[in-house]
């Protein structure tokens, strides 16, 4: 099994998590989260493996969220408007995003990886 790893390589969470990765021997295929963003049926997809709520995909501490406005604009966003803007621009993303088709991890805790990933 490889966990899919959306990232951003210069997103010190993102780098966090990838040493937890590769300290614990757990394979995974990098992808970025910018240059390749995963799609609109894509991230649907990981939002109901997630069992998170779809706002939890948000990068909140981003420049473009908050270029954007969307702090007020997702409480009255229906989700396909929500799917689009994700969907629009890998920035937007929370990152990293890890999968291995059956779970689904957003951010990095390190008791989560542990739980998640550590038995992969």
């Amino acid at each position: 099994m490889s966990l899919t790893f959306y990232q951003y390589p210069k997103c010190g969470t993102c780098q966090k998590a990838r040493k937890w990765l590769e300290n614990h021997d757990v394979p995974f295929k990098s992808v970025h989260i910018v240059e390749n963003p995963p799609s609109k049926e894509e991230i649907k997809e990981l939002v109901s493996k997630s069992g998170l709520d779809l706002k939890k995909f948000f990068n909140t501490s981003g420049m473009k969220y908050r270029e954007l406005g969307l702090k007020d604009k997702i409480k009255s966003a229906s989700d396909e408007e929500l799917f689009d803007l994700l969907a629009s621009d890998g920035m937007l993303l929370k990152r990293p995003i890890a999968t291995d088709g059956t779970q689904v991890t957003v951010g990095f805790k390190e008791d989560t990886y542990q739980q998640t990933w550590a038995s992969k």
